[in-house]
C-alpha cells in the first residue's frame, strides 16, 4: 500500500487541500484512491504518534489504524493531510529549527508501516511570513524566547529537509512554495493522487480564483477554451500574464507585524529563503514543483 501524508507551512492549505480531494473522491476512488475524512484519522494519529515517543508499536497497530481510517474500504493509494501533523503551532519553532518533532514522527510512522510505501508532501513558506503566523499563536510573549535567541536569518527549511532523509532515507519527499500555489496546484493534486502529468483535475484552479479578479478569471478561462492544447508550462505562463493585470492585490500581499522587524531584514529574509529553496531542489530524494 501507497500512505501518502501531507503537511504543510501555511494552515489554511490543508483545508483548501482536503476540500478539493473530496471533490474528486469518487473519480480517484476508482483509481484505487482513498480520500478518507480527517475526522477519521487526525487524533488517532497524534495520540500514536505520542504513545510512540515512550513505547514500541503494538503489533497489530497497523491492521487497528487502517480499519479506523479506511473503514472496510479497499484501497491502494491512502491520502492522509493534517496541517499540524508534525506538533501544534507552538512547538513548530525549537531554537530556529523548524518542525523539529518531524523527523521522529515520521520515524514511527515507518515502524507501523514498515511495509508498506510513505511518501511526504509538504508546502514550505517564507519564514519572513511563517515565523510571524507561528509567533501569534505561540504561548511566548518575546520574540527572543521564541526563537531560543536565533537570529531569523539563520532559519532554513532545508535544515529540517536534511534531518528528515537522515532519519528516513526510504521515504520519498515532495515541497513547493506556498507562494508560488496558485499556479502549481493542479500539478500538487496530482502528485498527492498519483495522477498522470497533464490530466485534469476538479478544483485545479482554486487557488487561483482567491486572487485573481472574477472578470480576468473569467477571460483567463475563456482563453484556455480557445487554446485547449496549450502545455502545462505555456499554461502557467498565461496565469501570470493574467495575474499582471487582474491580480487581487490584498489577496498576494501579506501584513508583517513582527516587533523590531524591518522592511531590510525582511528582505534579507527573502533572499535567504530563494537562495535555499534552490539548495533543496539539489537534496537527493526531494522533489520540489515549482512554476
Amino acid at each position: 500500500m501507497q500512505l501518502v501524508f501531507h503537511t504543510g507551512a501555511h494552515f489554511t492549505e490543508e483545508e483548501r487541500l482536503m476540500k478539493c480531494l473530496l471533490r474528486n473522491n469518487e473519480a480517484f476512488a476508482e483509481r484505487g484512491v482513498s480520500v478518507p475524512g480527517p475526522g477519521k484519522y487526525r487524533r488517532l494519529l497524534r495520540a500514536i504518534m505520542s504513545a510512540l515517543a515512550s513505547s514500541e508499536a503494538a503489533e497489530n497497530a497497523r491492521e487497528v489504524l487502517l480499519d479506523a481510517i479506511l473503514d472496510n474500504e479497499q484501497a491502494d493509494r491512502v491520502l492522509l493531510s493534517d496541517a499540524h501533523l508534525f506538533g501544534a503551532p507552538r512547538t513548530v519553532v525549537r531554537q530556529g529549527l523548524l518542525y523539529p518533532k518531524a523527523p521522529e514522527r515520521l520515524v514511527y510512522m515507518s515502524q507501523i508501516f514498515q511495509h508498506d510505501e510513505i511518501e511526504l508532501f509538504m508546502a514550505l513558506r517564507n519564514p519572513a511570513t511563517f515565523l510571524p503566523a507561528v509567533f501569534e499563536k505561540s504561548p511566548a510573549s518575546e520574540l527572543a524566547d521564541f526563537m531560543g535567541g536565533v537570529d531569523p536569518r539563520a532559519v532554513r527549511w532545508s535544515d529540517t529537509l536534511l534531518r528528515i532523509r537522515e532519519a528516513v532515507p526510504q521515504i520519498g519527499i515532495t515541497v513547493w512554495c506556498n507562494e508560488d500555489a496558485p499556479l502549481i496546484w493542479a500539478q500538487i493534486i496530482r502528485e498527492i493522487v498519483g495522477l498522470e502529468h497533464g490530466e485534469k483535475v476538479v478544483g485545479g484552479f482554486d487557488l487561483l480564483r482567491d486572487i485573481m479578479r472574477k472578470d480576468g478569471m473569467q477571460r483567463f478561462l475563456a482563453y484556455l477554451g480557445k487554446h485547449p492544447n496549450i502545455n502545462e508550462i505555456q499554461q502557467r505562463r498565461v496565469m501570470m500574464a493574467f495575474l499582471d493585470k487582474f491580480a487581487i492585490e490584498d489577496a498576494i500581499e501579506e501584513e508583517l507585524d513582527m516587533p523590531g522587524w524591518t522592511e531590510e531584514l525582511v528582505d534579507e529574509m527573502t533572499q535567504t529563503y530563494e537562495e535555499d529553496v534552490f539548495a533543496i531542489a539539489r537534496i537527493p530524494g526531494v522533489q520540489l514543483i515549482a512554476p
